[in-house]
């Protein structure tokens, strides 16, 4: 591709779904002056996989339902005791192997950690599908545990031998309820949310 990149225009408006753009054919050093134009901002959020940089910008429900799942996780580990880092849309990256993507959450649990090499949780919602592997990416990055919110519901994918499989409960955050979890996420009063989930703990 060209040396000279310039990243897309987001759509102009409340968004009702996620805008991607794909670009082929793209390079590890192309996306690293991507990575480079578009700084430290957490959007739009830059994924690359196979020579495919995937630039996406969210729609107001992604980060609405995003919002609001790291919220109630932070509740619960509060809740219970848990030490926990928030990192955010850290970008994770393996220049070896090529492959980078930017979660839409993600958890460190050792805090004692100045500088984490990969977080222990990552959280994505699928509000509109883009093209990207994302757990191909994470597992080239080590993440022990991704989960994926899509249409109502979390499904939990543990790193196994180098590849995830699904699972029918958290490692990462033993015992929490996630369809419990699940049924406060499309809330659009996060502070609402918050009260009746901290309600339905029972706390």
């Amino acid at each position: 591709m060209s040396a000279v990149v310039r990243l897309p225009e987001p759509p102009s408006g409340p968004a009702q779904e996620d805008h991607f753009v794909h670009l082929r054919g793209v390079s590890w050093e192309d996306y690293e002056r991507v990575l480079a134009m578009r700084g430290d901002e957490s959007a739009p959020r830059i994924a690359y996989l196979d020579g495919v940089l995937e630039i996406m910008s969210p729609s107001v429900h992604h980060e609405s339902v995003k919002s609001n799942m790291g919220c109630l996780v932070e509740m619960w580990m509060e809740e219970r005791g848990l030490d926990y880092r928030k990192l955010g849309s850290w970008t994770l990256e393996n220049a070896a192997a090529k492959k980078a993507a930017e979660p839409d959450e993600c958890y460190a649990f050792d805090v004692t950690s100045d500088a984490p090499t990969r977080p222990d949780l990552v959280i994505e919602v699928v509000w509109t599908h883009g093209e990207t592997d994302k757990l191909a990416v994470y597992a080239a990055v080590g993440v022990p545990e991704v989960w994926y919110w899509e249409k109502g519901a979390i499904r939990v994918h543990v790193l196994r031998d180098g590849e995830y499989v699904e699972s029918p409960h958290s490692e990462a955050l033993e015992g929490i309820d996630l369809p419990l979890l699940a049924s406060f996420l499309d809330r659009a009063n996060t502070s609402a949310a918050k009260r009746e989930y901290r309600a339905a703990l029972g706390r």
